[in-house]
């Protein structure tokens, strides 16, 4: 028969802390609870971080919580996660969540923007506040009456309800991508446009036909498709079978869309780039996996998350969410090459 092993040093506490860096257990309390701004000192707070990891000291958060009375618990509500941009929103938000003792839930819609059930018994008691995507936005019922601050992601700056907005600058993305196509001598466009009724999609559309219009013998179509590679195939390969001049180069919404463009174009035997250009919009990894690979606008992902969950601390503890837009940058690949020479009927 064994004999229990010898229980192991008792855990340090915070008066531990307090004792070791020459501070109050209230100091202690500022410090790692990161409201030490304005009422200590930059250098005393940082002696009692040091302090802290030196011993190992770990706070303990359950008797925290319950003597504050909130949960340092945020929830972010996302489309269904095939999508891998959303993943990486959640990183972002994690990694600043997780600096500030909080953590985050991730909630993602089942049936992917439609409504979602509350994922909590009492969503009051439970949360501190919610992060959510526009595209998402019909999850959010059963959250509404439980008056949590709420952040939300892409979304239309003239609606109302939340305290603050995380956006990016989805015009200027679409911007770039018709730019880029008319200085290679495009004037054929199809948009393949996503058929989620969301906010983010509509600036994109307003945004490519506001960068045609006025450019002599220009013309668009648009089209939607369902987002996944197989409806943006069908679509794009419907469009480009309907008579008269044939477009010279696809605008997608997504990289999904663009992937299944691609492929529209190989099933009518026509090459990417040299016989049709397409774009899309993400960077996902899928922009490279394809050849050839695409051009895209790059969105940073990881950023909306860190601003998203900044922007809820800041609402917590009453302060002003940074302003402004993410910027967003082309990324000029081998899916894009100027039209090709003679008529494309």
């Amino acid at each position: 028969m064994t004999s229990p092993a010898p229980p192991g040093p008792p855990r340090p506490t915070s008066r531990d802390v307090a004792r070791a860096a020459g501070v109050s257990q209230a100091t202690v309390s500022l410090v790692l609870g990161d409201k030490w701004r304005g009422r200590v000192s930059e250098s005393t707070a940082g002696r009692v971080r040091d302090t802290a990891r030196d011993l190992g000291y770990r706070p303990n958060l359950a008797a925290r919580n319950l003597r504050l009375g909130h949960t340092r618990t945020a929830l972010l509500v996302v489309p269904a996660l095939t999508n891998e941009f959303f993943a990486r929103v959640y990183t972002g938000a994690a990694a600043v969540a997780a600096e500030h003792g909080f953590g985050v839930v991730l909630y993602p819609s089942p049936d992917g923007t439609g409504p979602a059930r509350d994922p909590f018994a009492s969503a009051r008691a439970a949360l501190d506040g919610v992060i959510a995507s526009s595209m998402a936005a019909d999850a959010l019922g059963a959250l509404r009456g439980a008056g949590l601050p709420l952040v939300m992601l892409d979304s239309d700056p003239a609606a109302p309800g939340p305290a603050a907005r995380v956006n990016l600058d989805i015009a200027d993305g679409m911007r770039q991508v018709a730019g880029h196509l008319l200085a290679l001598g495009h004037r054929h466009f199809l948009h393949l446009a996503s058929a989620i009724d969301s906010w983010t999609f509509a600036v994109r559309a307003r945004a490519l036909h506001e960068a045609l219009r006025g450019v002599p013998a220009t013309h668009v179509r648009t089209v939607s498709a369902a987002l996944d590679v197989r409806a943006g195939r069908e679509a794009a390969e419907h469009a480009l079978a309907l008579p008269g001049p044939r477009p010279t180069a696809i605008v997608c919404d997504d990289d999904i869309l663009a992937a299944g463009a691609c492929k529209a174009a190989r099933r009518l035997g026509l090459r990417v780039p040299d016989d049709l250009s397409v774009t899309g919009f993400d960077d996902l990894a899928l922009a490279t996996a394809v050849e050839p690979e695409l051009t895209t606008v790059r969105l940073p992902a990881e950023q909306v998350g860190e601003r998203g969950m900044s922007a809820l601390l800041a609402v917590l503890e009453g302060r002003q969410a940074e302003p402004g837009s993410l910027p967003v940058h082309l990324v000029v690949r081998g899916s894009s090459a100027p039209p090709p020479a003679g008529p494309t009927a």
